[in-house]
Protein backbone atom coordinates (compact mmCIF):
# COMPACT_ATOMS: atom_id res chain seq x y z
CA UNK A 1 0.00 0.00 0.00
CA UNK A 2 1.35 3.27 -1.12
CA UNK A 3 0.41 5.91 1.83
CA UNK A 4 0.58 9.75 1.04
CA UNK A 5 1.10 12.45 3.98
CA UNK A 6 0.26 16.24 4.02
CA UNK A 7 1.11 18.54 6.38
CA UNK A 8 -0.22 22.02 7.25
CA UNK A 9 1.50 24.57 9.29
CA UNK A 10 -0.09 27.70 10.38
CA UNK A 11 0.13 30.21 12.65
CA UNK A 12 -2.22 28.43 15.24
CA UNK A 13 -2.82 24.91 13.99
CA UNK A 14 -0.16 22.49 12.81
CA UNK A 15 -2.55 19.56 11.08
CA UNK A 16 -0.69 16.16 9.54
CA UNK A 17 -3.28 13.60 7.27
CA UNK A 18 -1.69 10.36 6.07
CA UNK A 19 -3.88 8.43 3.44
CA UNK A 20 -3.97 6.52 0.45
CA UNK A 21 -3.92 5.84 -2.72
CA UNK A 22 -7.71 5.98 -2.52
CA UNK A 23 -7.44 9.45 -1.12
CA UNK A 24 -8.99 7.57 2.41
CA UNK A 25 -8.00 9.02 5.37
CA UNK A 26 -6.46 6.59 7.74
CA UNK A 27 -4.69 8.84 10.60
CA UNK A 28 -4.66 12.74 10.78
CA UNK A 29 -3.19 14.98 13.89
CA UNK A 30 -4.18 18.52 14.84
CA UNK A 31 -1.79 20.64 16.88
CA UNK A 32 -1.02 24.05 17.90
CA UNK A 33 2.10 25.52 16.45
CA UNK A 34 2.76 27.97 19.16
CA UNK A 35 5.22 29.83 16.92
CA UNK A 36 7.48 26.24 16.93
CA UNK A 37 6.28 24.83 13.23
CA UNK A 38 8.97 22.61 13.19
CA UNK A 39 8.52 21.19 16.39
CA UNK A 40 4.76 20.78 16.12
CA UNK A 41 5.43 18.66 12.95
CA UNK A 42 7.98 16.80 14.95
CA UNK A 43 5.76 16.03 17.37
CA UNK A 44 2.70 15.39 15.13
CA UNK A 45 5.35 12.45 13.69
CA UNK A 46 5.96 11.00 16.97
CA UNK A 47 2.37 10.65 17.64
CA UNK A 48 1.61 9.19 14.53
CA UNK A 49 4.27 6.90 14.07
CA UNK A 50 2.99 4.29 16.82
CA UNK A 51 -0.48 4.52 14.94
CA UNK A 52 0.64 2.84 12.03
CA UNK A 53 1.68 -0.89 10.86
CA UNK A 54 5.12 -1.78 10.50
CA UNK A 55 6.69 -1.33 7.41
CA UNK A 56 4.64 1.25 6.74
CA UNK A 57 6.17 3.24 3.17
CA UNK A 58 5.09 6.71 2.67
CA UNK A 59 5.63 7.44 -1.39
CA UNK A 60 5.11 11.28 -1.08
CA UNK A 61 4.98 14.22 1.40
CA UNK A 62 2.94 17.51 0.48
CA UNK A 63 3.32 20.69 2.70
CA UNK A 64 1.19 23.98 2.88
CA UNK A 65 0.81 26.82 5.25
CA UNK A 66 2.98 30.03 5.99
CA UNK A 67 6.06 27.88 7.08
CA UNK A 68 5.13 25.49 4.31
CA UNK A 69 8.90 26.60 2.98
CA UNK A 70 11.10 25.95 6.11
CA UNK A 71 8.62 22.79 7.15
CA UNK A 72 9.34 21.57 3.63
CA UNK A 73 12.88 21.47 3.98
CA UNK A 74 12.59 19.92 7.04
CA UNK A 75 11.10 17.12 6.09
CA UNK A 76 12.53 16.31 2.68
CA UNK A 77 8.81 17.17 0.95
CA UNK A 78 8.18 16.51 -2.90
CA UNK A 79 5.33 19.38 -2.92
CA UNK A 80 5.31 22.08 -1.44
CA UNK A 81 1.91 24.69 -2.04
CA UNK A 82 0.24 27.69 -1.32
CA UNK A 83 -2.89 27.39 0.83
CA UNK A 84 -5.35 28.37 -1.51
CA UNK A 85 -4.95 25.19 -3.68
CA UNK A 86 -4.57 22.72 -1.10
CA UNK A 87 -7.92 23.65 0.42
CA UNK A 88 -9.42 23.85 -3.52
CA UNK A 89 -8.31 20.30 -4.47
CA UNK A 90 -9.52 18.84 -0.83
CA UNK A 91 -12.69 20.43 -1.39
CA UNK A 92 -13.18 19.56 -4.59
CA UNK A 93 -12.45 15.78 -3.64
CA UNK A 94 -14.68 15.32 -0.91
CA UNK A 95 -17.46 17.61 -2.68
CA UNK A 96 -17.05 17.01 -6.28
CA UNK A 97 -18.01 19.95 -8.56
CA UNK A 98 -17.88 22.11 -5.16
CA UNK A 99 -18.06 25.97 -6.55
CA UNK A 100 -17.61 27.90 -3.07
CA UNK A 101 -15.22 27.47 -0.55
CA UNK A 102 -15.18 29.25 2.75
CA UNK A 103 -12.45 28.64 4.97
CA UNK A 104 -11.53 30.08 8.47
CA UNK A 105 -9.11 29.38 10.85
CA UNK A 106 -8.11 30.19 13.85
CA UNK A 107 -6.09 33.67 12.63
CA UNK A 108 -7.51 34.50 8.99
CA UNK A 109 -10.24 33.95 6.55
CA UNK A 110 -10.30 32.90 2.71
CA UNK A 111 -12.73 32.15 -0.01
CA UNK A 112 -11.94 30.17 -2.84
CA UNK A 113 -14.35 30.57 -6.11
CA UNK A 114 -14.04 27.16 -8.39
CA UNK A 115 -15.81 26.39 -11.40
CA UNK A 116 -15.37 23.19 -13.07
CA UNK A 117 -12.35 22.26 -10.45
CA UNK A 118 -10.20 24.93 -11.04
CA UNK A 119 -9.88 27.85 -8.64
CA UNK A 120 -10.74 31.35 -10.83
CA UNK A 121 -11.09 33.86 -7.67
CA UNK A 122 -9.92 33.64 -4.21
CA UNK A 123 -9.37 36.13 -1.21
CA UNK A 124 -8.08 36.28 2.20
CA UNK A 125 -8.36 38.33 5.16
CA UNK A 126 -5.17 38.54 7.63
CA UNK A 127 -5.90 41.60 9.35
CA UNK A 128 -8.93 41.75 11.32
CA UNK A 129 -9.64 39.16 13.78
CA UNK A 130 -13.73 39.33 13.47
CA UNK A 131 -15.09 35.53 12.93
CA UNK A 132 -11.45 33.90 13.69
CA UNK A 133 -11.34 31.04 15.69
CA UNK A 134 -8.89 33.12 17.90
CA UNK A 135 -11.64 35.93 18.25
CA UNK A 136 -14.74 33.34 18.95
CA UNK A 137 -12.04 32.02 21.45
CA UNK A 138 -12.14 34.70 23.49
CA UNK A 139 -15.82 35.68 23.66
CA UNK A 140 -16.82 32.36 24.57
CA UNK A 141 -14.03 32.42 27.38
CA UNK A 142 -15.65 36.07 28.59
CA UNK A 143 -19.08 34.97 28.88
CA UNK A 144 -17.73 31.66 30.46
CA UNK A 145 -19.06 28.90 28.12
CA UNK A 146 -16.75 26.25 26.56
CA UNK A 147 -16.47 26.61 22.58
CA UNK A 148 -17.85 24.17 22.43
CA UNK A 149 -21.07 24.64 23.68
CA UNK A 150 -21.33 28.23 21.55
CA UNK A 151 -23.09 26.81 18.29
CA UNK A 152 -25.63 24.72 20.46
CA UNK A 153 -26.31 27.42 22.40
CA UNK A 154 -26.62 30.14 19.63
CA UNK A 155 -29.50 27.74 17.70
CA UNK A 156 -31.73 28.12 20.80
CA UNK A 157 -31.83 31.72 20.44
CA UNK A 158 -35.17 33.84 20.06
CA UNK A 159 -33.99 36.92 19.12
CA UNK A 160 -30.99 37.66 18.05
CA UNK A 161 -29.32 41.05 18.91
CA UNK A 162 -28.46 42.95 16.83
CA UNK A 163 -24.05 43.29 16.91
CA UNK A 164 -21.55 45.26 15.19
CA UNK A 165 -19.09 42.93 13.44
CA UNK A 166 -17.34 45.05 11.65
CA UNK A 167 -14.73 44.99 14.06
CA UNK A 168 -13.61 42.59 16.65
CA UNK A 169 -13.46 45.22 18.92
CA UNK A 170 -16.87 46.93 17.98
CA UNK A 171 -18.37 43.69 18.18
CA UNK A 172 -17.16 42.99 21.48
CA UNK A 173 -17.97 46.43 23.11
CA UNK A 174 -21.74 45.84 21.36
CA UNK A 175 -22.03 42.53 23.17
CA UNK A 176 -21.47 44.24 26.48
CA UNK A 177 -24.01 46.63 25.11
CA UNK A 178 -26.42 44.34 24.85
CA UNK A 179 -25.53 42.29 27.89
CA UNK A 180 -26.32 45.44 29.69
CA UNK A 181 -29.58 45.59 27.87
CA UNK A 182 -30.84 42.22 29.39
CA UNK A 183 -30.46 40.07 25.95
CA UNK A 184 -30.36 36.65 26.52
CA UNK A 185 -26.82 34.82 26.11
CA UNK A 186 -28.37 32.83 23.68
CA UNK A 187 -29.90 35.59 22.02
CA UNK A 188 -26.17 37.45 22.24
CA UNK A 189 -24.38 34.42 20.55
CA UNK A 190 -26.68 34.05 17.85
CA UNK A 191 -26.43 37.62 16.93
CA UNK A 192 -22.55 37.39 16.95
CA UNK A 193 -22.71 34.62 15.11
CA UNK A 194 -25.02 36.41 12.50
CA UNK A 195 -22.70 39.61 12.78
CA UNK A 196 -19.20 37.41 11.94
CA UNK A 197 -21.04 35.64 9.00
CA UNK A 198 -22.23 39.47 7.83
CA UNK A 199 -18.53 40.76 8.28
CA UNK A 200 -17.06 38.09 6.33
CA UNK A 201 -19.34 38.37 3.28
CA UNK A 202 -18.82 42.19 3.17
CA UNK A 203 -15.12 41.76 3.13
CA UNK A 204 -13.35 38.76 2.29
CA UNK A 205 -16.56 37.74 -0.20
CA UNK A 206 -17.16 40.96 -1.37
CA UNK A 207 -18.00 41.10 -5.16
CA UNK A 208 -17.12 37.05 -5.54
CA UNK A 209 -20.28 35.56 -7.33
CA UNK A 210 -20.83 32.54 -4.37
CA UNK A 211 -22.99 29.30 -6.08
CA UNK A 212 -23.82 26.12 -4.72
CA UNK A 213 -22.41 23.54 -3.40
CA UNK A 214 -20.80 25.50 -0.49
CA UNK A 215 -18.31 24.06 1.39
CA UNK A 216 -17.55 25.50 4.91
CA UNK A 217 -14.13 24.25 6.19
CA UNK A 218 -11.16 25.38 8.78
CA UNK A 219 -11.72 24.72 12.72
CA UNK A 220 -14.57 27.52 12.99
CA UNK A 221 -16.31 25.00 10.62
CA UNK A 222 -17.38 23.37 13.73
CA UNK A 223 -19.04 25.87 14.92
CA UNK A 224 -23.05 24.79 14.03
CA UNK A 225 -23.99 28.58 14.94
CA UNK A 226 -21.97 29.89 12.20
CA UNK A 227 -22.87 27.43 9.89
CA UNK A 228 -26.08 28.16 10.36
CA UNK A 229 -26.06 31.85 10.03
CA UNK A 230 -24.19 31.05 6.50
CA UNK A 231 -27.00 29.54 5.05
CA UNK A 232 -29.63 31.77 6.36
CA UNK A 233 -27.46 34.71 4.97
CA UNK A 234 -26.71 32.87 1.75
CA UNK A 235 -30.13 30.73 1.31
CA UNK A 236 -28.61 27.64 0.40
CA UNK A 237 -27.06 24.50 2.40
CA UNK A 238 -23.52 24.92 3.09
CA UNK A 239 -21.55 21.70 3.44
CA UNK A 240 -19.16 20.59 6.46
CA UNK A 241 -16.53 18.00 5.01
CA UNK A 242 -15.82 14.97 7.19
CA UNK A 243 -12.29 16.13 7.52
CA UNK A 244 -13.40 20.01 7.83
CA UNK A 245 -10.36 21.01 10.66
CA UNK A 246 -7.21 19.37 8.45
CA UNK A 247 -8.41 20.06 4.83
CA UNK A 248 -5.07 21.59 4.26
CA UNK A 249 -3.08 19.06 5.15
CA UNK A 250 -5.51 16.39 3.51
CA UNK A 251 -5.00 18.40 0.38
CA UNK A 252 -0.97 18.85 0.79
CA UNK A 253 -1.43 14.89 0.73
CA UNK A 254 -3.54 14.46 -2.49
CA UNK A 255 -1.49 17.14 -4.27
CA UNK A 256 1.93 14.97 -3.57
CA UNK A 257 0.61 11.52 -4.48
CA UNK A 258 -0.65 13.46 -7.82
CA UNK A 259 2.76 14.43 -7.88
CA UNK A 260 4.75 11.40 -7.66
CA UNK A 261 2.14 9.25 -9.53
CA UNK A 262 3.43 11.55 -11.94
CA UNK A 263 7.54 11.93 -11.29
CA UNK A 264 7.32 8.10 -10.99
CA UNK A 265 10.12 8.55 -8.15
CA UNK A 266 11.47 7.60 -4.88
CA UNK A 267 10.05 10.49 -2.24
CA UNK A 268 12.11 12.52 -0.37
CA UNK A 269 10.63 11.97 3.19
CA UNK A 270 12.87 11.95 5.72
CA UNK A 271 10.81 9.65 7.58
CA UNK A 272 9.13 9.48 11.00
CA UNK A 273 12.17 9.25 12.62
CA UNK A 274 12.78 13.45 11.89
CA UNK A 275 11.14 13.99 14.97
CA UNK A 276 14.13 13.08 17.37
CA UNK A 277 16.69 15.21 15.03
CA UNK A 278 17.81 18.80 15.94
CA UNK A 279 16.78 21.39 13.95
CA UNK A 280 17.63 25.13 14.27
CA UNK A 281 16.73 28.20 12.03
CA UNK A 282 18.28 31.62 12.01
CA UNK A 283 18.04 34.35 10.03
CA UNK A 284 21.11 37.24 8.85
CA UNK A 285 20.70 40.59 6.81
CA UNK A 286 22.77 40.88 3.27
CA UNK A 287 23.38 44.19 2.95
CA UNK A 288 24.72 43.21 -0.74
CA UNK A 289 22.04 45.99 -2.05
CA UNK A 290 19.47 47.97 -1.32
CA UNK A 291 17.12 45.12 -0.70
CA UNK A 292 18.70 44.32 2.42
CA UNK A 293 17.23 41.10 2.26
CA UNK A 294 16.52 38.61 5.78
CA UNK A 295 17.71 35.42 4.73
CA UNK A 296 16.48 32.40 6.65
CA UNK A 297 19.65 29.21 7.21
CA UNK A 298 17.65 26.30 8.79
CA UNK A 299 20.20 23.95 10.19
CA UNK A 300 20.36 20.19 10.69
CA UNK A 301 22.02 19.15 13.58
CA UNK A 302 24.32 22.31 13.19
CA UNK A 303 24.95 21.41 9.54
CA UNK A 304 23.48 23.96 6.98
CA UNK A 305 20.75 21.68 5.54
CA UNK A 306 19.18 24.82 3.92
CA UNK A 307 18.90 29.08 3.12
CA UNK A 308 16.35 31.16 1.55
CA UNK A 309 14.71 34.41 1.53
CA UNK A 310 16.50 36.53 -0.57
CA UNK A 311 15.20 38.54 -3.84
CA UNK A 312 17.88 37.76 -6.00
CA UNK A 313 17.88 34.30 -5.76
CA UNK A 314 21.80 34.58 -4.69
CA UNK A 315 21.31 32.56 -1.20
CA UNK A 316 18.62 29.81 -2.98
CA UNK A 317 21.34 28.64 -5.31
CA UNK A 318 21.29 26.02 -2.40
CA UNK A 319 19.32 22.70 -3.72
CA UNK A 320 18.66 19.91 -1.01
CA UNK A 321 20.07 16.43 -2.28
CA UNK A 322 18.46 13.18 -1.15
CA UNK A 323 20.93 12.44 1.33
CA UNK A 324 20.12 15.44 2.96
CA UNK A 325 23.82 17.71 2.02
CA UNK A 326 23.96 20.98 -0.19
CA UNK A 327 24.90 21.41 -3.83
CA UNK A 328 25.21 24.70 -5.99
Amino acid sequence: MKLYLGIDVGSVSTNLVLMDERNQVLEFEYLRTRGQPIKAVQEGLKNMAPKLPGGTVVSGVGVTGSARSLVGVAVGADVVKNEITAHAVAADFAVPGVQTVLEIGGQDSKIIILRHGVVIDFAMNTVCAAGTGSFLDHQADRLGIAIEEFGSLALKNKNPAQIAGRCSVFAESDMIHKQQMGYGLEDIIAGLCDALVRNYLNNVGKGKEILAPVVFQGGVAANIGIKAAFEKALETEVIVPEHYHVMGAFGAAILARYTMEEKQETSSFRGFALSDLNYEAGTFVCDGCPNICEVVNLYLDGELLARWGGRCGKWENLELRPDSSLKT
